[in-house]
């Protein structure tokens, strides 16, 4: 029987779980054995009796060495990697070209590494989609941040006191995670407004409640996969010039702007970020990619001539439960694929599986990961 073991996350600040309780019954249905190491769900509010109950047997991290497939949330460390038996499958988010020691090490143990975040945007990977389950958790906790350290109220409200004026929100990027943000913000009961480069968006953000913000639109402005595209120096300097308006009123600036793989795109220079009201915050999602606001820094918070700015990189982990949930929930249909009657089948020239799989066999098949390992040995 193949054996399935779900490690404790030992990433600082990563509190999610790549199984939950009931995500093991949807693997015990595909014939696999589920090990779940001590401790793995508590700080997600999942205990370890709870796990038990579903059928999963409690382990120890040395379990790790006999697995014939390891599930995870952060990419492994090169040690856990040379845990890992020659041929067993290490399925996490990946992000080879920042853990490159990590791949090299799965490289020479012949250990079979797939990246979640590669999954293709097809009809059928949908179910799949971690980049899309987290980014609503993402989306969803930006905005409480938001209304966290903003000194105001979110919704209007009348009361013997006088009349309190909502909130004005501005959030940049309306993908999943954008979209989340608009949806949340609202509920709250701000004014939102929100911006995308690509055109078919307007629809969804409108229909959401919040104004579109229209700056036009750069030839192909997305990939085939729906992805935002990188946009040229001259775009992005008109683009500002019209959001710089938007953001002197906003009280909150959410932005979620990302090129998968590159350095995310600078949408707020310092001099917009001036233009802010004292007790502004900035939520800058995409700081942990070289962030789109001028001044942000990955993983901290400061304030800045009066403006708040978050960039907290990791914003799941702090709606563990509801994100864990998810994650799990794509990480078994992603199993489904390929492991049938507890039988693994790994078919490359199945077009998820070869999307996502990075090394195989003592190859590393993602070329900008190999590029940069052979650079490296160079």
């Amino acid at each position: 029987m193949v054996v399935t073991f779900v490690p404790r996350e030992t990433a600082a600040g990563e509190t999610r779980v790549s199984a939950v309780p009931e995500s093991v019954k949807g693997l015990q249905k595909l014939g696999l054995q589920v090990q779940v190491e001590r401790g793995a769900g508590v700080a997600a509010g999942f205990p370890d009796a709870d796990y038990e109950a579903a059928g999963a047997v409690l382990v120890d991290a040395a379990a790790r060495a006999t697995a014939d497939v390891v599930l995870g949330v952060q990419v492994p460390t090169p040690d856990q990697v040379h845990a890992q038996k020659a041929g067993s499958l290490a399925i996490c988010t990946l992000t080879p070209g920042a853990a490159l020691a990590s791949v090299k090490a799965m490289r020479d143990g012949k250990v079979t590494a797939m990246g979640l975040e590669f999954m293709p945007r097809i009809t059928r990977a949908q179910k799949m989609d971690i980049l899309s389950s987290q980014a609503t958790c993402g989306g969803y906790q930006a905005v409480l941040l938001a209304a966290v350290h903003l000194p105001k109220l979110f919704p209007l409200m009348m009361t013997a006191a006088g009349t309190i004026t909502p909130a004005r929100v501005l959030v940049l990027g309306a993908g999943v995670a954008g979209l989340q943000a608009i949806s949340t913000a609202r509920k709250l009961g701000a004014i939102v407004e929100a911006n995308d480069i690509r055109p078919a968006v307007k629809e969804q953000v409108e229909s959401l409640g919040a104004k579109f913000v229209d700056t036009g639109t750069p030839p192909d402005a997305e990939t085939k996969g729906g992805y935002a595209k990188e946009a040229s120096a001259e775009f992005l300097a008109k683009q500002r010039e019209i959001l710089a308006a938007r953001i002197t009123e906003a009280d909150v600036l959410i932005t979620t702007a990302l090129v998968p793989g590159k350095k995310a795109p600078v949408l707020v220079t310092a001099a917009m970020r001036k233009g802010m009201k004292p007790g502004s915050v900035i939520v800058d999602m995409a700081a942990g990619q070289g962030g789109n606001v001028e001044g942000s820094v990955s993983g901290q918070r400061a304030v800045v001539d009066g403006v708040t700015i978050l960039g907290d990189t990791n914003l799941p982990a702090q709606c563990a439960a509801d994100a864990s949930r998810m994650y799990a929930r794509n990480v078994v249909a992603f199993l489904g694929e390929f492991v049938k009657a507890g039988a693994v089948n790994l078919d490359m020239n199945n077009e998820i599986l070869t999307a996502v799989t990075i090394v195989h066999d003592g190859v590393v098949r993602h070329e900008p990961t190999a590029q940069a390992l052979a650079a490296q040995a160079s």
